[in-house]
């Protein structure tokens, strides 16, 4: 058989083409050295193991994470043939492993991007009052995700969530999480944007320290709040967005009110204007009579202190005097009667005004729906996707195989 004969170009081309068929994404470990950027444009360095040494090359703009000499990194990229004969790894992406280089990389970023002033609290959104609808950017799998529904649902019923499903870890993780955000910024009517991840390594979590995610929260038209890893754990995306919450189940108590407490803050507010009402009346009853009182022995007093030698006199005023006192008190009587009057309306109308708030409250209770007959289903409807459905006493799970809009 007859030995295939290549130019020097043609060999390189065919090497190349080889390459890319056995080799189009590829990830390689090892310990940065040599590092160095030429021209402001091309990043150059060599992966070491022990001996051995492989040159890789990136443009620059490609570069989301800061490097130097000794940090240990896992690099996504291309082999290739140059045309000079020299064997190079063409970078795509670069993530730092262990805990050493991550905790530098996070330092050296977190440096960078604090001089920018993008953990400054002025910049920072409170959270929307009154939420009905959020987007959740997490793992649908992931067991955070699953704490986070059941205690928003628990907490306060009737909160639409849009949910993202994305990767939480890994290098193809802040692209993903990237996309949602935009999604959710140009194509959603969310009014809060949560960020979500159960705990890990450093290694798992070290995605949320990727600048392009960081500057991409920061830039969110809509607040965002983050609830990533443990309470110990802190990453860059925690530091940029709006607000951090410890855990998923933390972040869920943030956002949501808790309809128990407010149900018993209602009913004790009933029964302390009751109190003051009634306390109120007692007190205009007592200080009416009081003051009648107070006429009525003032008029004896001077009655008795009328000179004996006016007997006439009084005898021929007694008629009125009798009269005007018969008038004041059947004043008094009736200010007295209207004060309670008054008082009682008042007192009915907050009570009727509370017990509306306690019913609109009961309304939005899930549970009466249920116990109606109707079903609450529960993920993203389009065919495919996987679903819950929640009635009274069960919860099943299904499958959309088909979706028509209703006529």
């Amino acid at each position: 058989m007859e030995e295939p004969r290549f130019s020097v170009s043609e060999f390189i081309d065919v090497v190349n083409q080889t390459l890319d068929y056995a080799y189009p994404s590829t990830l390689v470990e090892g310990e940065v050295s040599e590092f160095k950027i030429n021209q402001g444009k091309w990043v150059f360095f060599n992966l070491k193991e022990d001996d051995n040494s492989l040159s890789c090359f990136m443009p620059l703009f490609q570069l989301k994470i800061p490097l130097e000499d000794g940090m240990k990194v896992v690099v996504r990229g291309r082999p290739k043939l140059t045309k000079w004969g020299k064997f190079s790894f063409t970078a795509q992406q670069i993530m730092p492993v262990g805990e050493g280089s991550i905790k530098k990389a996070y330092e050296m970023l977190k440096k960078k991007l604090a001089a920018e002033g993008l953990f400054d609290a002025a910049r920072k959104r409170p959270l929307p009052r009154d939420l009905t609808k959020i987007g959740v950017i997490s793992s649908t799998g992931a067991a955070g995700y699953a704490d986070f529904c059941k205690i928003v649902n628990a907490r306060w019923g009737g909160l639409k969530i849009q949910t993202a499903h994305t990767q939480v870890q890994g290098m193809d993780a802040p692209a993903q999480i990237i996309r949602a955000l935009k999604y959710f910024n140009e194509k959603s009517e969310v009014q809060l944007i949560a960020i979500i991840r159960g705990g890990g390594s450093a290694d798992d979590l070290s995605c949320f320290n990727d600048e392009a995610l960081a500057r991409e929260i920061a830039a969110s038209k809509i607040p965002v709040i983050t609830g990533i890893g443990h309470e110990v754990d802190e990453s860059l995306a925690d530091l940029v967005a709006d607000l951090r919450g410890s855990t998923p189940s933390n972040v869920a108590e943030l956002i949501t009110p808790d309809k128990t407490a407010i149900l018993a803050t209602v009913s004790q507010n009933i029964k302390s204007a009751r109190s003051q009402f009634c306390q109120a009346l007692i007190i205009s009853y007592d200080t009416l009579n009081h003051y009648r009182d107070n006429l009525k022995d003032g008029l004896k007093a001077k009655l008795s202190q009328a000179d004996t030698h006016l007997s006439e006199q009084i005898t021929r005023l007694n008629g009125t005097i009798l009269q005007h006192l018969n008038t004041l008190s059947s004043h008094a009587a009736d200010a007295v009667s209207g004060a309670r009057r008054t008082l009682l309306t008042k007192l009915n109308a907050e009570i009727e005004k509370n017990e509306s708030a306690i019913k609109m409250v009961e309304r939005l209770n899930p549970e009466l729906v249920l116990k109606q007959g109707y079903s609450i289903i529960s993920g993203k409807l389009a065919p495919g996707e996987n679903v819950e459905i929640t009635t009274l006493n069960q919860i099943a799970s299904a499958e959309i195989k088909a979706i028509k809009e209703r006529k």
